[in-house]
């Protein structure tokens, strides 16, 4: 078995590990990044169908401050594409029927999503005594300060969206760590809210939802074509051991078997696989690390003739709460949100099945859960035609679901990596599942090892 020495290897070729890789490349010469994958991105993939561009994963992202500056240095933010006007409208399922979110005061006060007394409870909050929310769900966190309709009604769909996940078993300070943090230090988090957008200084992302002009999959491409080596795709690191002289990691794939020795190691990779290397290493940390949950998601592009749309899907999309009776967990109206994205006279939209609502959906035919996705449809939309489907994309393992011991165990895990020089972790289970957040994951894990 051959050896190589390299400056660091990144274990995941994922955002998280591109991020990381990227900023690691900034202060030594040969990094290397090992992924399983026959192409770098993780979840971020891309196909092109019969004229419609199809993401399998990610649809949109935000694009906080340090993804825009990571983006600008390596020359890529100019590929941004930002959703277009259509993307402030957005829509939760309520009888069937479609119901835009209130985006301001003046429409919350107007909301049929919420009764009378709900809206009056929201009034009360700054009255509210403060609790220590470090073991609330966020049903419960939500409920005690805003109201339970707000916590069902509006929250929990939107958890629906983000984590297919379910609002009394995912962690308050994990998922809302910014408003746990507001009624900590004000007691109140209209007060807090306000006092942070009056003295916030702090640099800024960019508004709105994003995209890139050809797909998420090509952006991650372009990142992994920054790296002076390109990623060793389609290897598997089978052992990770320490000598007295660095870490040494064995890689299987298929040129044969190799060793990589090197003083810096990022774990990139999802929790399971992070803890399967991790265990001759640290044990413990990777029994932690296996205890992490994750949700399936079933995504179901569909095209139709764009005449067939109602004036309601003129708009980002809409969620499903619970107790509506349907499968879709929601549906993007992609084609409307970035141009291109559809052959003309065709829209693209984009349904999601699973979650921890229904894991079962991952297992059923594609025709079932096409068939699933279009009986919705036209429930919610009156859409009577027939759609095109354009393939369907299972991911067993989709979204982390921070539970209400999220934030120790991550914290404790952290803990007895540090023991070990050179040794840290990156990706969307440690601080939050979205695109910048595993980004600055991974740039974060960097300057630590750098």
């Amino acid at each position: 078995m051959s050896t190589a020495e390299v400056g660091a290897v990144v274990v995941g070729a994922g955002i998280a590990g591109l991020s990381a890789a990227l900023e690691l490349q900034r202060e030594m010469p040969e990094v290397v990044v090992v992924d399983a994958s026959d192409r770098p991105g993780g979840v971020m993939r891309t196909d092109h169908v019969s004229g419609y561009v199809v993401e399998r994963g990610p649809n949109t992202f935000q694009v906080d401050a340090p993804l825009l500056a990571l983006l600008r240095r390596e020359g890529l933010a100019d590929s941004l594409v930002r959703a277009g006007p259509a993307s402030r409208r957005r829509y939760l399922v309520k009888g069937g029927a479609l119901v835009p979110v209130p985006g301001s005061l003046l429409g919350l006060a107007r909301t049929p999503l919420l009764s009378a007394g709900a809206k009056l409870r929201l009034l009360s909050e700054p009255l509210r005594r403060r609790r220590d929310a470090s073991g609330e769900s966020v049903s419960e966190f939500v409920g005690r300060r805003l109201g339970p309709e707000v916590a069902a009604n509006l929250v929990g769909p939107f958890l629906t969206g983000v984590y297919a996940g379910d609002e009394d078993a995912l962690s308050a300070a994990a998922v809302f760590p910014g408003l746990v943090a507001l009624e900590r230090r004000f007691g109140s988090l209209a007060v807090g809210g306000l006092v942070s957008a009056l003295s916030r200084r702090r640099e800024r992302g960019l508004p709105g939802s994003h995209s890139a002009v050809e797909g998420l999959g090509p952006l991650a491409r372009a990142l992994a074509e920054r790296l002076v080596e390109p990623p060793a795709l389609g290897n598997h690191i089978t052992s990770l051991r320490r000598d007295d002289r660095g870490w040494v990691l064995s890689m299987t794939g298929s040129g044969g078997s190799t060793e990589l020795r090197t003083a810096r190691v990022v774990l990139a990779a999802p929790a399971r696989e992070a803890a399967a290397i991790l265990r001759a290493v640290e044990p413990d940390a990777a029994a932690a690390l296996e205890g992490i949950e994750y949700a399936p998601i079933v995504g179901v592009p569909l095209g139709v003739p764009e005449s067939a749309l109602p004036e309601s899907a003129r708009g980002f999309g809409f969620l499903v709460p619970r107790g509506e009776g349907l499968r879709v967990l929601g549906c993007l109206f992609m084609s409307e949100l970035f141009h291109g994205r559809a052959p003309a006279g065709r829209a693209l939209l984009h349904c999601m099945l699973g979650g921890t609502r229904w894991r079962g959906a991952l297992d059923l035919p594609d025709d079932v859960v096409v068939r699933a996705a279009a009986e919705d449809l036209e429930r919610v939309l009156g859409l009577a035609v027939e759609p095109q489907s354009l393939g369907v994309a299972r991911w067993p393992r989709a979204i982390p679901q921070p539970g209400r011991d999220h934030r120790a165990r991550v914290e404790a895990v952290r803990a007895r990596v540090a023991a070990f020089p050179g040794l840290t972790l990156a990706g969307s289970y440690l601080d939050g599942i979205s695109v910048a957040d595993a980004a600055a994951s991974g740039m974060r894990a960097a300057r630590e090892l750098a």
